[in-house]
């Protein structure tokens, strides 16, 4: 099978995994059938289902991070930066099927294994590389813990999306998003950093 071809089945199986509530919840046989493959086709590229989803996944971090490199040209400011890429990687896990992580984490650890090495060979450094950067142009404070504030901002993230602190039916996800985030990236500004974080919140 083609890389081409590969890529097209990468594509289509977001829609199977949201019509079956997650990765977890899509059994090999009905992955098989959902992308049209014979079971021997399937196993003679992927082998098996975790397999198939370890690429899969790699495929989709791949996509998102040529989406970031774009979001990177269209603003230059440290402090922005970080604001468009935690916008973006929600936007990235609302749209997603929602998963299982503990399911995930268990049954699939090769999964799990892919998605902790791209927190920690990605986006850690880049949170934290922009942290330092704004530190260097005075926008973010000189006595921040670049270390602690990184897993900080990348915790919120998932405080964000969690529907059992933030049921959507209560609460609008851009509003949490400001909320949360305003005003911490502020706490962490110098006047020239708050400025900044406050154009680009007005924008939202």
């Amino acid at each position: 099978m083609t890389q081409t071809d590969k890529a097209r089945l990468f594509e289509q199986v977001q829609a199977l995994f949201d019509r079956a509530g997650g990765m977890t919840e899509l059994s090999e046989d009905d992955l098989i059938t959902g992308l049209g493959l014979t079971p021997a086709d399937f196993q003679a590229t992927f082998q098996n289902k975790e397999e198939f989803l370890v690429q899969a996944v790699r495929y989709d971090l791949e996509r998102q991070k040529r989406e970031h490199q774009q979001i990177l040209s269209q603003v230059h400011s440290p402090v922005e930066r970080i604001l468009a890429l935690l916008q973006h990687g929600i936007a990235e896990m609302q749209r997603a099927p929602k998963t299982n992580y503990a399911a995930l984490q268990q049954e699939y650890p090769r999964v799990w294994e892919a998605l902790l090495l791209h927190l920690s060979t990605y986006s850690t450094p880049q949170i934290h590389g922009l942290l330092n950067e704004g530190v260097l142009q005075r926008q973010f404070r000189g006595d921040i813990n670049i270390v602690l504030v990184t897993k900080i901002i990348l915790e919120q993230m998932q405080l964000i999306l969690n529907t059992a602190v933030f049921p959507p039916s209560r609460y609008d996800l851009a509003e949490v998003f400001r909320s949360i985030y305003l005003y911490y990236i502020r706490g962490i500004c110098t006047e020239e950093g708050i400025q900044l974080a406050a154009a680009h919140f007005s924008r939202i």
